[in-house]
């Protein structure tokens, strides 16, 4: 029965209303207004830690943009891509020569002639190990840090998800989780599904005996400290 209820969804596929902002207000907003359309900005460049949230964000901001009825696309070096048209490259830090050479001119055709450009990597544009004409550019447009969230962040964020669902979450339970389970939030939250559905096929309430149970049996989902 553990095993059931431990076969995990996927979580679901990133969006800008599922991405729990924290300090990423201001952020947040610039995406939406660049997908919809609605913004005079073209270039965006994102950075931050591992987990920190930038992949989920440039999966939304071209979901959304796509949605809307916009041509937006994963920036491809093999390919030309077109100008207008709203592109995203991730970890812009492990591109090759030839794929640093793509980006720089495209972001020159954009800048030129029309579309947007959503940019990220680990690390500030002037700390990026890339070529300085290209380092100059993603730093030319706006630049944010995405703030990975906080432990009183990731537990408020689990308990608006427990509310949601019409779970009763007592504190220690958030508190357990964050010691012991993965620290990113979409693990979190699909481990607290599971524990829901757990709860529902044991007609148990939920309880820290409870969750410790469920994860007796996933040693890969407990954290190593």
């Amino acid at each position: 029965m553990k095993q059931l209820a431990l076969d995990i969804a996927p979580p679901p596929a990133p969006t800008l209303d599922n991405f729990v902002p924290g300090r990423n207000g201001e952020l947040l907003a610039a995406l939406r207004a660049l997908a919809g359309g609605a913004s005079r900005e073209r270039f965006i460049y994102l950075w931050g830690d591992a987990g920190s949230g930038r992949s989920h964000l440039l999966r939304a901001v071209l979901e959304t943009a796509r949605r809307g009825g916009s041509s937006a696309n994963w920036f491809d070096p093999a390919q030309d891509m077109p100008a207008a048209a709203l592109v995203a490259a991730d970890d812009v830090e492990r591109l090759g020569s030839e794929a640093q050479i793509a980006l720089f001119n495209l972001y020159n055709r954009i800048r030129d002639g029309g579309g947007a450009l959503v940019a990220s990597g680990g690390a500030a544009p002037a700390r990026l190990p890339l070529r300085a004409d290209l380092v100059t550019r993603l730093g030319a447009g706006l630049v944010y840090r995405v703030h990975g969230l906080n432990d009183d962040e990731k537990a408020a964020a689990l308990q608006r998800h427990a509310d949601a669902r019409g779970l009763r979450l007592a504190p220690e339970i958030v508190a357990y989780l964050l010691r012991h389970a993965q620290r990113d939030l979409p693990s979190l939250m699909a481990l607290l599904d599971a524990l829901d559905r757990y709860s529902l096929e044991t007609k148990r309430a939920i309880t820290l005996p409870l969750l410790r149970e469920l994860l007796h049996d996933a040693p890969a989902a407990q954290h190593a400290d």
